[in-house]
């Protein structure tokens, strides 16, 4: 097609919407988050986050380094506080003052690197190797000072500065080894040369260095205010916005203590910020990558276990080349649909047992590491005081735990250079950790606990609406596996058949409705004359005469013949045969009529229901067809899509029931009675051979490596993402389709 001035529209069309579908996300089992294992999201993504968190807190234990001498001068027994600086050579600070510039030349690389203002080829050289020159001449500069420039005489200590750049060097060597997996892994094309980071998660470095330069110069403020040494104004700091406050040192002048409201109140606030990030990375980050990868895992290992013990005959397609239904009868007399059924099934017990795994393993883990920071923490901290109070394990086990739970009580602190330094090193750990370890707590023993009350309130003092014998057996139906009183607990059924069930109306219908309106006029002007009692009373009879009259010419209609069948077409073993659409969709669906919703809880009995509400009232696994027409069919698919929309709000995440799932799939063109697009899923983590070269494309199981429940998506983000596509699509296809006509109009 040309425009006025000759130009061809149709290949700029074409390249618009070839875009746009590039665009859109990847089709129905193209998700590999569950096939990529799990240290590649580490290297990816986490270990840049604790590189980003790391980075800054080693240049302040730099700067740490930088402003004392490392040498104090110490007779034993004497007031560790009266102890006088050795001053260091001028070529130890000189050193120390370029490995500092140049681990801040680093941080700030991997700064600009994560908010994307420098390239990822030229930030990550930078950063790792100005991070490991740092750690070099730390490390140098501690051995001198250990061995070379160690006075003559014993009456020496090291300084509070000598212990901060043993940190600093170990922390910028730690952080450097990170970012080289990072590095070398992306040059090995398991990711793409960049961060995969959420914005909010990319400013996480930014949070830390603010926190820091803030303790850093309320230090510097509430030393010179006070007439603290300046390393004794970071540990009060650090106990002060860690909210530990053991009151060993504290402000007592009138400006001190002023200063302490703002100050104070600003940095809580920032910890928590910066504390909250790391939680996001440590729980909700890597959560939905590594449950999708433990979930791959155990769907593996039942497979195959099905397979060796010979019951994996519910995971094959019910196939028979005589007929021409793809829904058939197994051995088992289940039909291909109630075969799909129990497939899913099959993985959400799949997908229950994994995340309860996880639960408890990230228990376990953030437990672990809570116990070795707080008993290596403590036999360090035994170590350090051991010379100036004489601590044994168990008073250094006590300040432990009360630094941990931020109790704080004071009665036993560090005095020591090196036991103070460490405290301020050692909370930066540790306090985070605690922070996880309780959140934890709260997926797996307080759940528990919460869910325990709950069913014990349910079947005492507040019963649900099943009542007490109905949560009794619900009790015991758990307790025993699901092996007594089994439950058919009945769910809105999903499309039309539930709350997302479109009203239309046929033209008898609106005849009723009409009359209907007319008798509500009379009612009204009669209100006017009579009280509110005697006007209930004749509405009622009101309504009760125009059902029955309705019922009775549904009943007529049926007697004679020639009632329209305006009843929904339902697939079943001779339904879907039927004609299909160009686009896969059967096409077979009349219209319906608008009553009441027959699994609603406020709905009246069968019996009384009309006709066409007492014919959806048939087996759950009957769904229905999508719309013929076009125009309603993209009508439900909006409707769809504003519904679950609303779905994503949903916290805990939504979980859609097995119709649910397939009215969806119905609605996007799949069918879960038609065989031919489903496999018997595989056994083994690799892709098969047959996958590789395309034979089995658009076939999948829920059992296997394609499945929706695999995706490392929320299952409504999934079903949104493919029904915005298929109404993508279908009104593409309708312009697309308009736009041939016009030219045929116009060469006509």
């Amino acid at each position: 097609m040309e425009d006025a001035g000759g130009d061809n529209v149709e290949e700029p069309l074409q390249e618009v919407d070839e875009q746009y579908k590039a665009s859109l996300p990847k089709r129905m089992g193209e998700d590999q988050a569950h096939r990529d294992p799990s240290r590649w999201w580490f290297a990816s993504a986490a270990f840049p986050m604790v590189a980003g968190t790391l980075g800054p807190v080693a240049s302040a234990f730099s700067i740490c380094a930088l402003v004392r001498p490392w040498r104090q001068n110490y007779t034993k027994g004497a007031d560790i506080d009266t102890a006088t600086f050795i001053k260091d050579p001028a070529w130890l600070i000189a050193i120390n003052a370029i490995q500092l510039a140049i681990a801040l030349t680093s941080n700030l690389a991997l700064l600009l690197n994560m908010t994307r203002r420098l390239r990822f080829s030229i930030a990550q050289p930078v950063t790792i190797v100005g991070w490991y020159l740092s750690s070099i001449c730390l490390i140098a500069l501690a051995s001198t000072t250990a061995g070379p420039l160690r006075p003559e005489n014993n009456d020496f200590i090291w300084s509070q500065a000598y212990f901060y750049g043993i940190y600093a060097a170990v922390l910028y060597f730690v952080v450097a080894s990170l970012m080289v997996v990072t590095v070398w892994a992306s040059q090995k094309g398991h990711y793409e040369k960049d961060f995969m980071l959420t914005p909010s998660q990319r400013t996480l470095m930014l949070q830390t260095i603010s926190f820091l330069i803030y303790l850093l110069i309320g230090a510097l403020i509430f030393s010179n205010t006070e007439g603290w040494n300046y390393l004794d104004g970071v540990y009060w700091a650090a106990v002060t916005l860690f909210t530990v406050g053991f009151g060993d040192q504290n402000p007592t002048s009138t400006l001190g203590r002023g200063l302490l409201f703002p100050y104070s109140l600003v940095g809580i606030i920032s910890l928590g910020l910066v504390i909250g990030s790391i939680r996001s990375l440590m729980l909700e980050r890597g959560k939905r990558r590594l449950d999708a990868r433990m979930v791959e895992k155990l769907r593996h290992r039942v497979l195959r276990k099905m397979a060796k013990k010979g019951k994996d005959g519910i995971l094959t397609p019910i196939r028979n080349a005589n007929s021409d239904s793809p829904e058939l009868s197994s051995s088992s007399g289940l039909t291909e649909f109630e075969r799909r059924q129990s497939e899913f099934e099959l993985m959400r017990k799949i997908q229950k047992q994994a995340a309860h795994r996880h639960r408890w393993i990230a228990m376990a883990i953030s437990t672990s590491t809570w116990l070795v920071l707080w008993l290596v923490g403590a036999k360090i901290f035994m170590e350090c005081e051991r010379q100036y109070q004489q601590w044994t394990y168990f008073d250094a086990f006590y300040m432990s735990y009360v630094s941990l739970t931020t109790i704080g009580y004071g009665d036993i602190t560090p005095i020591s250079n090196a036991g103070k330094s460490f405290w301020v090193f050692w909370a930066l750990l540790a306090l985070p950790t605690m922070t996880v370890l309780i959140s934890n707590a709260g997926d797996t023993i307080v759940k528990g606990i919460k869910d325990a009350t709950d069913k014990v309130a349910t079947v005492t003092i507040l019963p649900s609406e099943r009542g007490f014998k109905g949560e009794f057996k619900a009790a015991f139906n758990a307790l025993s596996h699901g092996k007594l009183f089994t439950e058919d607990i009945e769910e809105s059924p999903p499309g039309i058949l539930g709350v997302s069930q479109r009203h239309r109306y046929s033209s008898e219908e609106d005849d009723d409705e009409g009359e209907l309106a007319r008798d509500q006029a009379d009612l009204d002007a009669e209100g006017a004359n009579t009280g509110p009692r005697k006007q209930k009373q004749a509405k009622n009879a009101r309504d009760e005469e125009s059902h029955k009259r309705r019922v009775e010419g549904n009943a007529a209609e049926e007697d004679s013949g020639d009632r329209p069948d305006r009843t929904v077409r339902f697939d079943d073993s001779s339904t879907t045969s039927g004609k299909k659409g160009s686009n896969g969709r059967s096409k077979k669906m009349g219209n319906t009529d608008d009553e009441e919703n027959p699994y609603d809880k406020n709905s009246n009995s069968t019996s009384q229901l009309p006709r066409m509400t007492r014919a959806v009232s048939i087996p759950r696994q009957d769904l229905p067809q999508t719309p013929t027409d076009p125009a309603e069919y993209h009508l439900t698919l909006i409707e769809e899509i504003g519904r679950v929309t609303q779905h994503l709000k949903s916290h805990p995440p939504r979980k859609y029931t097995f119709q649910e799932w397939a009215w969806y799939l119905r609605l996007i063109g799949e069918d879960e009675s038609d065989a031919a697009k489903h496999r018997k899923p595989y056994t083994h983590l690799r892709r098969s051979k047959d996958e590789l070269e395309g034979k089995e494309r658009g076939r999948w199981s829920w059992v296997g490596s394609r499945s929706p429940l695999m995706s490392s998506q929320e299952e409504a983000e999934w079903i949104l993402e493919r029904l915005i596509e298929t109404l993508d699509d279908e009104l593409r296809g309708v312009k697309a389709a308009r736009r041939k006509d016009g030219m045929k109009n116009r060469r006509g």
